[in-house]
């Protein structure tokens, strides 16, 4: 019997009994019967045990601190939704806010004098520009759970700009240069982990995404997955057309040798799914020994400088496919990429040559299409 439940009987006419059980003394009632003493049922448990939720979230106080918002924001449902490797990333920038904030009083953050203190803490930071942006990041998420909370007025952090200026890598993709070199520095040795660079590049799927896409997910005229990454809170389904490079690159997956029972479409050198910290940590080690790394040029004459290129950087590949083998508009292509039709721009401007826009634009005035 569980501790703390209560059992009423009440003796109706003709002698009956009546039995009301509570969660707790004075507690909301879980279940009746009539006749013996009952037992508790699986139904009433589950009330009891929601009831006692319940009342122990009414009684937490409310957060005076910006550690004990964090302990709340931890607890909720907003913080559930978030993928584990979300909350991975986050973890370290929230250990950082704890750190510096976590034993200022909440009543403070209410005060829009905080605004210069939270830049000042970004500033401190610039030697690390994507530690110090993401740390701004999450603090503004923080900040806005506990105003949707009624724990905060004002969100201090809500329009603090970003330092990072490498920030932006929707410009940088990988060119067919670049996944030459890869497939020549992988190898056989190392062919899944060329593989499933391959099947980013014409996927355009995030790295969570094309590590738990499954066979099941592949229809005839596209993949159609439930993303891992959530917008606002919902999860939105990824759908990729299927293009002649795709069904190419499937139709090599099939043979490669799995366990049983393993369903994704990509598999590590041991026939099961990708751990994802492993795949990335993989990538970019042969992505450094190809020497794989986009040239940044100064506008002013300095010199140039060179940043690695990362899985991530795939997926803009497969908008270039799109634009050049598909009849797709930008506007198209953002949505199916979950860019902005700029973006999509940029990208076209940058590495769409005017031989292939030409070429694309030819075929769609052939078939009476608006050019793009």
């Amino acid at each position: 019997m569980i501790e703390g439940v209560h059992f009423v009987r009440k003796r109706l006419a003709g002698g009956i009994s009546r039995w009301y059980v509570y969660a707790w003394r004075g507690g909301p009632v879980v279940m009746s019967a009539d006749g013996r003493k009952p037992s508790l049922t699986t139904e009433a448990l589950e009330r009891i045990a929601a009831a006692r939720r319940d009342r122990d979230a009414a009684r937490k106080p409310r957060p005076t601190t910006i550690q004990t918002l964090i302990d709340k924001w931890r607890d909720s449902s907003e913080w559930s939704n978030f993928t584990p490797n979300s909350q991975k990333t986050w973890g370290s920038s929230i250990r950082a806010i704890e750190a510096k904030w976590g034993k200022v009083p909440l009543a403070v953050f209410n005060d829009t004098r905080m605004i210069a203190k939270v830049v000042d803490w970004r500033e401190d930071r610039k030697k690390m520009p994507r530690a110090a942006d993401n740390g701004v990041t999450v603090l503004r998420a923080l900040l806005k759970f506990g105003v949707q909370r009624g724990d905060l007025r004002i969100n201090v952090a809500e329009k603090i700009a970003k330092i990072y200026v490498n920030g932006q890598r929707a410009e940088i993709i990988w060119t067919k240069d670049d996944l030459d070199a890869f497939e020549r520095a992988a190898g056989e040795k190392d062919r899944a982990v060329y593989e499933a660079v391959l099947f980013c590049s014409v996927t355009g799927l995030r790295r969570e995404d094309i590590a738990r896409v499954t066979w099941a997910s592949v229809g005839e005229f596209a993949i159609v997955k439930k993303a891992m990454k959530s917008s606002r809170g919902r999860r939105h389904f990824a759908t990729v057309p299927r293009i002649a490079r795709l069904d190419a690159v499937l139709e090599l997956l099939k043979v490669r040798s799995r366990v049983s029972g393993v369903d994704t479409v990509l598999v590590n050198p041991r026939g099961r799914p990708w751990h994802l910290d492993t795949l990335s940590k993989e990538v970019a080690r042969i992505a450094k020994l190809a020497g794989i790394v986009h040239i940044d040029v100064d506008e002013e004459g300095g010199p140039p400088r060179q940043r690695r290129k990362h899985l991530h950087d795939v997926r803009g590949t497969f908008a270039t496919y799109l634009m050049t083998e598909t009849d797709l508009a930008d506007a198209e292509i953002a949505s199916i990429m979950g860019w902005s039709v700029d973006e999509v721009a940029r990208i076209r401007r940058i590495y769409v040559d005017d031989t292939a826009r030409q070429i694309a634009l030819g075929k769609r005035i052939a078939r009476g299409l608006t050019p793009l």
